[in-house]
């Protein structure tokens, strides 16, 4: 179903509570973002999850939805709070509160890509801010609640599986010299957004491949993660991470030779976790 916000791809059938989403694959960059930016077109794609949409497009197959975003990452932020603004960028705002996310240049609307390397050479309007937030943030995130809360209704829970990339130097600063480097994180906020068992089954599914996991270090999952995962009422999150050597030329930011082998792989993969939501439709004869 195209969308000028993002891309949801819809089973036959909703066979599973699971919802896969992707929202830092967007790569429509307008025009006039890229005009106004300093850096050239490949510089300003070093933030984005270069193909994760491209790897997960099997998840229908298995009954499950999966939504990606069309916005990039360097555009809006959709794994930051709406209000996440930052004074820095943005014409007439104030930050009231310390937020390290801001301060470092990676709010709602970014000012720096990966790196830190700036996006514009000066300020923008709030105008031009809170444009992308009511045309790429909103849509995205009511359509993601609303696919959250069908599994709820359906399944009586809800299982958001958030899929981004990380890069390969990410890990420089938490393996051990001479140490196997983990390949997958999964965040799930220190054991605060999903149940351990659902974490625990992700977890294996990994395993079984052949890759190595680690979980919550560097990245314990971030807005998405810890607003929808609420476990106490049936809404769980985790937030994937995957190492860009595993299937992507990262200076180039194009696929390597491995790219279909590990989609064939992940595709294995996705197929077990969206079993974990499997045979659990609630029954409406009653109603």
């Amino acid at each position: 179903m195209p969308n000028r916000a993002y891309h949801l791809s819809m089973p036959e059938s909703r066979l599973t509570s699971v919802v896969f989403a992707s929202p830092h694959s967007g790569r429509n960059y307008p025009p006039r973002f890229l005009r106004n930016s300093v850096l050239d077109q490949h510089a300003i794609r070093s933030s984005e999850d270069a193909f994760v949409d491209q790897l997960l497009e099997c998840v229908p197959r298995f009954g499950a939805p999966l939504l990606a975003a069309s916005a990039p990452r360097a555009y809006v932020d959709l794994n930051r709070a709406s209000d996440e603004l930052d004074p820095a960028l943005i014409e007439g705002v104030r930050l009231n509160t310390h937020n390290p996310r801001v301060s470092s240049g990676l709010g709602v609307i970014p000012r720096v890509v990966a790196g830190g390397k700036a996006i514009y050479r000066g300020k923008i309007q709030l105008a031009d801010a809170n444009a992308r937030i009511t045309e790429h943030w909103y849509p995205y995130h009511a359509c993601l609640l609303e696919l959250l809360q069908g599994s709820l209704a359906r399944f009586g829970e809800a299982i958001l599986i958030d899929v981004h990339s990380m890069p390969h130097e990410a890990m420089d600063s938490i393996v051990a010299a001479g140490a196997k480097r983990p390949e997958i994180v999964l965040g799930d906020r220190y054991g605060s957004t999903a149940s351990a068992h659902i974490v625990d089954q992700v977890e294996a599914a990994f395993e079984a491949a052949g890759l190595r996991v680690l979980r919550n270090a560097p990245f314990a999952g971030a807005y998405i993660t810890q607003t929808y995962g609420r476990p106490s009422r049936g809404l769980h999150a985790v937030q994937i991470e995957m190492d860009r050597a595993l299937y992507m030329n990262e200076r180039e930011i194009k696929p390597n030779g491995n790219f279909r082998g590990f989609q064939k792989l992940l595709a294995g993969i996705m197929e077990e976790i969206a079993m974990m939501g499997r045979g659990k439709e609630i029954s409406l004869a009653a109603e």
